[in-house]
């Protein structure tokens, strides 16, 4: 190996740039829970799929699929993907006290569950959310857990309420600071607005933002508002529960011709890819009122960051779509 000026690189240098190679290429898989309100809206179905396609590549690990949604098919999608992947083992969570129970109008939800296997039947049937919450965290390296929440924060304020049980003697936010390394949201639309995940259980909201031990991003309504992705999908020969996700609920409306606006995939990708050449961030402080709207006071060192566009919204709908195209991998 030779550097510019045609002198032999020392052996100590080789072997250090080496072993830096490898560590880059062969990264620990990011440790992901992803806790998502499926039914309202389809795009969580693409986030979850893209999340397969990073694990099937080896750079997440999906310890647990969480509903936030006390509909009673989200469980049941949830399992769904994660059996078509080959991860039927991964355990499924669901709020079984208070909390939003938002139905699917377009049908696809049903659609996933008549057309693919799946041993989950209804929300009953899943682990109550809090509870696998803290078995999840309670067996994981400190700082190790990136959490992904793409749709309501009922689960996240419980887990902060939640105390000591058989799995840990911490208290629920104790256990979060101590084992979540961060939150990464798509919550709220920025500087300041309205955004239905923030909205639809605002008290929760409320509390999470303010008393969240740990960093979070927060990817606005603003982001996936721009980037348009589905299009592709359904004109391809492939089969998944994505594509048939897509296909049926993009049928339903005309303002979804041209692709579905892509708001819980930009999570996912961030939170598995970081910021890095797709965003830039702005630090600050979340703030989500009574009502559900939210406001940014912008500070410096704040543990709070939203998302800002670095590249096109069309170059990221590229991105996303190359994700939620991913095929099972047959294992034996």
């Amino acid at each position: 190996m030779k550097i510019t000026t045609g002198f032999l690189v020392p052996a100590a240098i080789f072997l250090l740039i080496s072993c830096n190679l490898l560590q880059s290429r062969f990264r620990d898989p990011v440790k992901i829970i992803f806790d998502s309100d499926m039914g309202p809206d389809y795009d969580d179905v693409g986030a979850l799929t893209m999340l397969h396609a990073f694990a099937d590549s080896g750079k997440a690990e999906i310890l647990g699929t969480i509903a936030s949604n006390k509909y009673s098919l989200v469980a049941p999608c949830l399992n769904v993907i994660n059996t078509y992947y080959g991860r039927p083992q991964i355990p499924v969570g669901a709020p079984k006290t208070h909390g939003v129970n938002i139905g699917c109008s377009q049908h696809w939800s049903d659609s996933l569950i008549a057309n693919y296997p799946h041993s989950i039947k209804s929300n009953d049937q899943a682990q109550d959310a809090v509870s696998l919450y803290r078995k999840i965290l309670a067996s994981q390296s400190d700082t190790s857990v990136v959490i992904v929440t793409v749709g309501f924060l009922t689960n996240l304020n419980d887990l902060l309420l939640s105390g000591s049980d058989t799995f840990s003697p911490l208290s629920g936010k104790n256990l979060v600071q101590k084992k979540v390394k961060r939150l990464v949201a798509m919550a709220g639309k920025f500087p300041e607005g309205w955004e239905f995940n923030v909205k639809e259980d605002s008290a929760s909201s409320k509390y999470v933002f303010e008393n969240w031990p740990t960093r979070i991003l927060l990817s606005g309504f603003e982001i996936g508002e721009k980037i348009f992705t589905g299009k592709n999908l359904i004109k391809s020969n492939l089969k998944s529960p994505a594509k048939m996700a897509f296909s049926v609920a993009m049928s339903f409306s005309d303002n979804d011709k041209n692709g579905r606006m892509s708001w819980d995939q930009t999570a996912v990708l961030t939170a598995i890819q970081g910021p890095g050449e797709n965003f830039s961030q702005i630090n600050g402080r979340m703030m989500a009122e009574p009502s559900g709207f939210n406001r940014w006071e912008n500070i410096n060192n704040g543990t709070h960051s939203y998302l800002v566009f670095k590249k096109t919204p069309e170059k990221l709908s590229e991105i996303i779509e190359h994700y939620m195209m991913h095929q099972q991998i047959k294992r034996e």
